[in-house]
């Protein structure tokens, strides 16, 4: 069923306002995946404060069009999502997770990140950063390591001077 103008405005105003305030967002493909997933992803995603929006793809690029990202909008094909949040690796390190979960059903296109348009290499890049915890936890450990085995030899020192 055609969309009315008044109903076009309306989208592409949901979607100015997504553009607006969204750190980066993703292009998903979801050809093929059913109700019951969708439901599962969209809950996974609204947890994690990524949303979700689906609407036609002539409106989806009438309105990136009209923000002025720098770079070449990715080829949007299939039916097409838009995954935004704050956080800027957020969206697309949970689609990329669904993506290996619902092989064939769904698949990052490429994406906004930091005012520009990336391919889908460079977002599936940066799908693999692990969480902020995550890297936080691994600089104490590069940090405790040398001091780790300071102390270590150290103590294998005193064992030897005790005996």
């Amino acid at each position: 069923m055609a969309r009315t103008k008044v109903q076009k405005k309306e989208i592409l105003d949901k979607l100015d306002g997504i553009m607006k305030d969204a750190q980066s967002m993703v292009f998903v493909n979801f050809h093929g995946l059913n109700v019951g997933n969708t439901t599962q992803v969209r809950r996974k995603l609204k947890s994690e404060n990524v949303g979700f929006f689906v609407s036609k793809k002539s409106l989806t690029k009438k309105a990136l069009l009209e923000k002025k990202i720098s770079g070449i909008l990715p080829e949007l094909t299939g039916e097409v999502g838009l995954a935004y949040g704050v956080d800027l690796i957020a969206p697309a390190r949970e689609v990329y997770e669904f993506q290996k979960k619902y092989k064939g059903n769904i698949s990052i296109l490429g994406g906004v990140f930091d005012g520009k348009f990336m391919s889908k290499e460079e977002m599936l890049a940066i799908a693999l950063i692990p969480t902020q915890q995550t890297l936080r936890a691994m600089f104490v450990n590069v940090i405790n390591s040398p001091i780790q085995g300071f102390v270590m030899a150290l103590d294998q020192i005193a064992k030897k001077k005790t005996v």
